[in-house]
């Protein structure tokens, strides 16, 4: 069960509201990502207190390890990992495209050996949706073929045409189930194999929609580009989703182009490596120059870490090692870029998005908006941005 409404709009972007069965998805929102079915570091009441409203599971690494019996007895990821909420599970595409070289992969899926063990496992579209109906997730992804970059215009249309294929065979397989199914356009960076593919995904109709195989290596103009063209194509009565990215101004501008989900690993990765997002930027925790600095990671930040602790506090652990620096950090991150997303919706709301899309250097003169093409391929010599 989905159901979407949009709320509010400027522009081209759109306040709105996701209904599922486990809550009510207040959108444009971010989705922390638990890929062994935990957010790194952190419990479900951490991510609740924060604000988030649903959470990615890994269909791929779930599968492997601890293993389906071993969902099953819980009767689903819910249960499994202690989380209420709703919860969004990958397909696995991405994850077989990051075994290029352990991988065999033909028009009935794909042949891999285990990077855990060596094993051979086959997944496929029927394999994929089979797993994501016994973790019982909220919204599941159709399984799809993540096209490298940089690829050429066949390799692209291949690719292409067999997601399409892929994702008929998904839906099918779907069938029966009472949770959401969403479609994924892929096309690499030739926008009429994303418009093909698109309107492939919607002869076959799904409950929402994602723009799929970006951020994988290509230059930022060019998923920029992807982004804003494909975008407002995207059926207007339902979720768009754009995955695996990205940074806060990428939030920014998928907003401005009209989205309304994303997820990243960027704010947890980084929090375990030392970067913490702030109000005036990021800081390097590691520095030297907070070793007797204290004040709270960002002044302007409520989260429990801001509330209680010190930049020297802080550099301190994570000099030390201690694993209590990646959890308070991975709370700093994502309460930014929850909070972040909470003073988009408010800010579509009152119709001053503007001034968020200033404060990030994201506007209309920001966008690469002409771009020349020689047939339907990149002309890369001749992209041309207004900021010129």
């Amino acid at each position: 069960m989905l159901h979407f409404s949009e709320l509010h709009r400027q522009g081209e972007a759109r306040r709105g509201q996701i209904l599922l069965k486990r809550g009510v998805i207040q959108t444009p929102i971010f989705m922390p990502v638990g890929t062994f079915g935990a957010v790194k570091t952190l419990e479900p009441r951490d991510l609740s207190s924060i604000g988030a409203q649903i959470i990615l599971g890994n269909t791929f690494h779930l599968f492997l390890r601890p293993g389906l019996d071993i969902i099953e007895l819980h009767q689903g990821l819910h249960r499994f990992m202690g989380w209420r909420g709703p919860i969004l599970t990958d397909s696995g595409g991405y994850q077989v495209f990051s075994l290029a070289k352990l991988r065999r992969m033909d028009e009935s899926g794909v042949l891999f050996r285990s990077p855990f063990d060596g094993s051979e496992v086959f997944l496929g579209p029927e394999e994929s949706i089979h797993i994501q109906k016994t973790l019982n997730s909220d919204i599941a992804m159709v399984f799809d073929d993540c096209t490298p970059y940089p690829a050429a215009w066949e390799q692209a249309k291949v690719s292409m045409e067999r997601s399409a294929g892929w994702a008929e065979r998904s839906k099918k397989a779907f069938e029966g189930s009472e949770n959401a199914l969403f479609g994924i356009v892929q096309g690499s960076m030739y926008p009429m194999l994303r418009e093909r593919s698109l309107k492939s995904l919607i002869d076959i109709g799904f409950d929402g929609y994602a723009i799929g195989g970006l951020s994988v290596g290509e230059p930022k103009d060019q998923m920029n580009d992807i982004v804003k063209r494909i975008t407002p194509q995207l059926p207007r009565n339902q979720p768009r989703y754009l995955m695996g990215v990205g940074t806060p101004q990428d939030l920014v501008y998928g907003v401005a182009c009209g989205i309304d989900m994303f997820d990243c690993v960027l704010p947890t990765r980084n929090a375990r490596n030392g970067w913490l997002y702030t109000s005036t930027g990021v800081v390097k925790i590691r520095n030297r120059k907070y070793r007797d600095d204290l004040r709270p990671a960002d002044e302007n930040c409520s989260c429990p870490c801001c509330s209680n602790f010190t930049r020297a506090y802080l550099r301190h652990l994570y000099k030390v090692n201690e694993p209590l620096c990646a959890r308070l950090s991975s709370i700093h991150n994502l309460h930014y870029y929850l909070n972040l997303m909470e003073r988009i919706r408010n800010s579509i709301e009152r119709r001053s998005f503007d001034r968020i899309m200033q404060e990030f250097d994201v506007s209309p003169t920001y966008w690469p908006s002409e771009i020349e093409f020689e047939g339907d391929s990149w002309n890369t010599v001749t992209i041309r941005s207004n900021n010129q």
